[in-house]
């Protein structure tokens, strides 16, 4: 059999499984594709929404049906996959809408359960904080291109439909704040502080001294200069540490978006830890990305470009390690939606300001983080994934017995000036 032979036949058989799969997985809205040998596949019921895609290489169409978000992800970084019609947020949102639980992140088998546990995820501190220079040593006038002006890079808190991002993300610091039922010139412990927005308005409106830790050395110098820039570096003080190299006692603890960076194999070492730098009479409030439909496994596009390491708890994970720390779990809220709007947000703004983040990080880079920003948001609207927020106490009395002090709180929070 000659070349041509052999090279028409694994094209033809390329075309045939990933039309199955197509018209397998949409049933509801459009999708049009143009193949590399010419035909075309329509799947759906011809309906809105309607996505248009041409691939351009045989191989790609083959790699499609063996992994399809990375395949998708790397196809669209390097022109191999373009737009016809519609957005790849477009796209991504299409495939999530009508794709069933676990299609993008199937449940792990044995192999690969070991492998996140005793590799992928134990994240001993050189290699977390190795992992997380890859996503948040990115030059902070990157993230300023799509962020609040707070630079709060975690779910905000829509209280009202009208609300901006801005005010969503203020929203979001009252809340916490609320449940962390600060008193002022307590301490506070901030794992994972970012570049320092939360800290900073816990210090402002409170009084509170606040330690702020983050493994970022781009997040240290921006957060310690904004300290000094706002007169509040006398309480807030933030340095390059390591939540498991950090001593206590702390009145309060409080941890936003990064939980999801502590791997599965630390649960109850994190957990722990937060008994042990907790006083007495303290409350802890954990903020983290969840699933809503139980344990998973990080999808290889996130695990490879953008959090490697990282992975997304079910709370039946994180709860057996909660009660073999002897924490009292005094408060738990699910907070549905916000991250899709959070996130729809954040790429609306990457869009307007695309020019100014191609010229500063590359074209390929900037097609990664559209699909990382669509793709997340999908997730959030159809595939599960929600937000969850921990109040943890020491002791059974330490906390309200009704949740009515929160909305008080907040309420008085409003009224003081934005930090």
């Amino acid at each position: 059999m000659g070349r041509g032979k052999r090279a028409r036949r694994k094209r033809n058989w390329g075309a045939v499984p990933i039309e199955e799969l197509l018209k397998g997985l949409i049933k509801h809205g459009t999708l049009e594709a143009a193949l590399p040998n010419g035909r075309r596949i329509v799947a759906g019921d011809g309906g809105e929404p309607y996505v248009a895609v041409a691939i351009t290489e045989p191989l790609t169409v083959a790699r499609f049906v063996a992994n399809p978000s990375l395949a998708v992800a790397e196809a669209y970084a390097d022109g191999r996959l373009t737009l016809e019609r519609g957005s790849i947020r477009d796209l991504v949102d299409l495939a999530a809408r009508n794709a069933p639980p676990q299609t993008f992140a199937p449940r792990p088998g044995p192999i690969r359960r070991w492998f996140a546990r005793h590799l992928a995820e134990a994240n001993p501190p050189e290699r977390a904080k190795a992992n997380i220079a890859r996503h948040y040593d990115l030059p902070v006038a990157f993230y300023r291109l799509f962020l609040d002006e707070d630079m709060q890079y975690s779910c905000a808190y829509f209280v009202t439909p009208d609300m901006t991002l801005e005010t969503a993300q203020a929203a979001k610091k009252r809340h916490i704040a609320a449940k962390l039922i600060l008193a002022e010139g307590q301490s506070v412990l901030d794992i994972g502080c970012g570049w320092g927005g939360l800290a900073l308005s816990l210090s402002a409106w409170t009084g509170a001294k606040v330690h702020g830790l983050t493994l970022s050395t781009e997040q240290l110098e921006t957060a310690q200069a904004r300290a000094r820039a706002g007169g509040l570096d006398a309480l807030a003080r933030f340095s390059l540490s390591d939540y498991r190299q950090t001593r206590g006692p702390y009145d309060r603890v409080v941890s936003v978006g990064m939980f999801e960076h502590v791997g599965r194999p630390n649960y109850q070492t994190y957990f722990d830890q937060i008994a042990r730098l907790l006083s007495d009479d303290g409350v802890a409030v954990i903020h983290s990305i969840g699933r809503s439909d139980g344990p998973s496994a990080t999808d290889a596009f996130t695990a490879r470009y953008i959090f490697p390491g990282g992975y997304i708890p079910a709370l039946s994970e994180v709860l057996p390690s909660v009660e073999k720390s002897g924490l009292w779990l005094t408060d738990v809220e699910i907070l549905r939606l916000h991250y899709a709007r959070t996130l729809q947000c954040w790429h609306e703004r990457f869009q307007t300001n695309r020019p100014a983040a191609v010229e500063l990080m590359g074209e390929r880079f900037c097609r990664i983080w559209e699909f990382y920003l669509g793709s997340a948001e999908a997730a959030f609207r159809h595939g599960g994934l929600m937000v969850f927020q921990l109040q943890l106490t020491k002791r059974v009395g330490t906390a309200p017995l009704t949740r009515r002090y929160m909305d008080k709180a907040e309420e008085a929070l409003a009224k003081t000036p934005p930090v």
